[in-house]
């Protein structure tokens, strides 16, 4: 199913359509999950660690495993995350190439991606699990594969992510193979078949973001899992979304509000750390032209 027609169903909410639209993301009902569109503003975003480091503190408790790898003669990086979004569970596959490095001192030293452009997207799919239980499956050619479950509450233990991820080539699979070794994922965790690399992303095996320590999980996780109780309790009795949307608008108008602001903040972020970033890479270029004359 395309995005537009996931967009066209809508959720029931004139409103809360235009919202998520602006978040760059669109409701599939037939799983009762909201994804990503092909272009969101996200795509213009790129990426860069600053972001992972970032999501903590912004009520966002994800495991995240980047597996980085060279691909004709560019850097690519295929990010995987899962956890609790604030009061939603999800999982995201990430494809990141034309990689740079920039260094702008005691804020950030690393490498910055642009999103894949269409010529780079891969098929991918994956199938995210909470124990036993399957909350849904994603599947297409994209950037972005995402999906997100609205009220759910999970910790990312508790979570895995049967994922599936064609390459263009068998030099890309050979490269983006090594580039999960490097990861610490071994042979025995991965299945290949032709260009095809098949794992489970469950404990994740790159060192996580240093704004994820014990203590300030727990406390964040309490206020996520406070709000996630809060939404099963309200829409228990009603069995559409848009019914269990307007039940939350009537009983809880803030928790409405921050549904209707989804993304919203995350997006604010991402665009002052780009800035930011584009500010290292000007100075850098600058200081190196001084350099050389």
């Amino acid at each position: 199913m395309s995005d537009l027609n996931l967009i066209s169903q809508g959720t029931g909410d004139v409103e809360l359509d235009k919202a998520i639209a602006i978040a760059g993301y669109a409701y599939d009902a037939s799983q009762d999950i909201f994804i990503s569109t092909m272009d969101p503003w996200q795509r213009s975003i790129g990426y860069c660690r600053l972001y992972d480091e970032a999501a903590a503190p912004m009520g966002m408790i994800i495991d995240s495993d980047p597996i980085y790898f060279v691909y004709k003669n560019k850097k690519w990086m295929v990010g995987i995350w899962k956890g609790q979004y604030d009061m939603v569970t999800g999982g995201e596959i990430g494809v990141y190439t034309n990689g740079v490095g920039v260094k702008f001192p005691k804020i950030f030293t690393g490498i910055y991606y642009q999103s894949a452009g269409n010529e780079d997207c891969l098929h991918m799919a994956f199938t995210l699990k909470k124990g036993n239980r399957v909350l849904f499956t994603r599947e297409g050619r994209h950037w972005w594969l995402t999906g997100f479950v609205l009220g759910e509450f999970s910790e990312p233990s508790e979570l895995t992510m049967d994922i599936k991820i064609t390459l263009e080539s068998a030099e890309m699979r050979d490269a983006f193979l090594e580039g999960m070794k490097k990861t610490g994922y071994s042979e025995k965790d991965v299945k290949v078949h032709g260009n095809t690399v098949s794992f489970t992303f469950g404990h994740p095996r790159s060192a996580q973001p240093f704004t994820r320590t014990p203590k300030t999980d727990r406390i964040i996780q309490r206020k996520n899992e406070l709000l996630c109780q809060s939404y099963q309790e309200i829409t228990k009795p009603y069995a559409t979304f848009p019914e269990k949307l307007e039940a939350i608008k009537e009983d809880l108008p803030g928790m409405y509000r921050l549904i209707m602001n989804m993304g919203k903040s995350k997006q604010v972020f991402e665009i002052i750390v780009l800035l930011t970033l584009l500010g290292a890479v000007i100075l850098t270029r600058h200081a190196q032209r001084q350099l050389e004359d």
